[in-house]
Parts: C-alpha cells; structure tokens; sequence
C-alpha cells in the first residue's frame, strides 16, 4: 500500500508539474501572440502551427526578457531616437562603413543570379569570414550582435514569419536607393517603404515581411542590437546561448538564401 501510494504521489507531482508548464506555455504564448496589432485567425494559425512554433516554445523566456528589460519597454517598431546614445552611435557607424567600404558595388558580383543572398560579418557576436573583407564589422561592439547583408534580387520576397529571441532588436537598413514604392517591409499593421525611411528597426518576433517587388536588386544592411535595458548581462546570456547551440547551423534560418561565406 505505502509503495503504491509513494508511486501515485509522484505521479500526482508529475503531473502537475507537466500541468502548469503548459499552463505557463498558454499563457505566455497569449501575451506574445496578442502582441501583433494585425490579429488574426492566420497570424495565430501561423504563430502556433507553422513558422512560429519555435517563438511560441520559447515565449516563457521571451516573457522574461520583457520583464527584465524594464523599464525600457518593448515598442515594437523603434525609430532611432528611442534607442540610447550608444545604440545611437553604432548604428550610425555601422551605416557610414557600408557606403564607406561600397559594400554593394563589392556584393554585386557575388550576389549576382542568387534570388535571396545573405553576407555575414558577425552573427550572434562571432566574427564570422565573408566573402568580402569589411575589417570595421570585425570591430568589438558594445551593443551589436549580428552584422550582415541580405540581397534580394528582382522581385523577391519572403513569406510572413516570425524571429525566435526577444534578446535583440532587428535593425535593417536599405544601403542603395530605391525609388519605387513596391519595396517594403511590414510588420503587423505598419509598411514601412525603403524609398522613404532608409533605417527601419524592430522586434522581430512580430510577424513580418520582406518584400521587393520592384526591378532593382535592394541591398539592405541587417544587424542584431542588445534590447535597451539598465542590465544588459541577461540578454548577452541569451545572445550566446544561440551562438552556442547553433553554431555551424544558422543555415537552418536561411534555408531559403544563398549564405555566402569566404
């Protein structure tokens, strides 16, 4: 009897345990879901069944990080000046290196032909060997994770998805000018043209989309930042546990680009 009651007590605990994980799994997937301003049956058929699984697995993290960040709160879509100085500045070198060092005049002839290239020189704080040498985006920063290019050629677009990590913030920034208004990225109930805001910079587990429709292949500078917080150690953590876990395998995320490497 004693054994049997032992053996059904830890069964119970099990259980339970089991039972308030997934209770903190609903939760927390609610909250992250109920995040994206363009709600619908689709973006939640996508969040929890297709592309963003991974996001959603991982929401009891991404919750904490919101918490952790506080006061900074999380807006979704920034605009550069709600970022702090730091941030500020290496943006803003990071920018003056691309147009310095003709970075798209240098990919031209790699990225040629591919539908969907990506260029890394850093990614998730590991300088990484590219095709084309940039020693300025070897650099140590302070808040910048990830420094690469994404090349979408004529008429190019991605399907609507979801990043996995709240731990950084998205910052794209359209190297070469484009005048026609059919290149764009969305993300939930905002467009944001290249033609009129070079500089766009948000979450990137919102729902989101890249698109060029246009005739000009659109070179777009795409870097990971730090979340703004008064204790950055969590989301470095964070950053390098992906490094760590994936390394070798962020093919797996650009399963549908050319990754080019030295």
């Amino acid at each position: 009897m004693k054994r049997n009651s032992a053996s059904s007590s830890v069964a119970g605990k099990s259980l339970g345990l089991v039972a308030g994980f997934l209770g903190l799994l609903a939760a927390c997937g609610a909250y992250d879901l109920s995040r994206n301003k363009n709600f619908s049956p689709f973006v939640a058929k996508t969040y929890f069944f297709g592309n963003g699984l991974f996001t959603w697995l991982l929401s009891p993290v991404n919750t904490l990080l919101d918490l952790l960040a506080l006061p900074y709160r999380n807006k979704g879509v920034y605009n550069l000046e709600d970022l702090p100085a730091g941030y500020r500045n290496e943006i803003k070198k990071l920018i003056h290196t691309a147009h310095a060092e003709k970075v798209v005049e240098r990919l031209e002839a790699v990225s040629t032909g591919n539908a969907r290239t990506m260029v890394f020189w850093k990614w998730y704080g590991a300088n990484v060997d590219a095709v084309v040498d940039i020693p300025a985006f070897h650099e140590s920063y302070q808040y910048v994770r990830t420094i690469g290019v994404s090349v979408f050629n004529k008429r190019q677009s991605t399907s609507r998805h979801f990043g996995p990590l709240r731990a950084t913030l998205r910052v794209l920034y359209n190297i070469n000018d484009i005048q026609d208004e059919s290149a764009y990225i969305e993300v939930g109930d905002i467009t944001s043209r290249w033609r009129d805001n070079k500089l766009f910079i948000f979450d990137d587990t919102l729902m989101h989309k890249s698109v060029n429709e246009t005739d000009q292949i659109r070179y777009c500078l795409f870097v990971d930042i730090l979340r703004p917080s008064v204790w950055s150690t969590p989301f470095s953590v964070a950053v390098g546990c992906v490094r760590y876990f994936l390394r070798g395998v962020n093919s797996i995320f650009y399963k549908h680009w050319n990754v080019l490497g030295k």
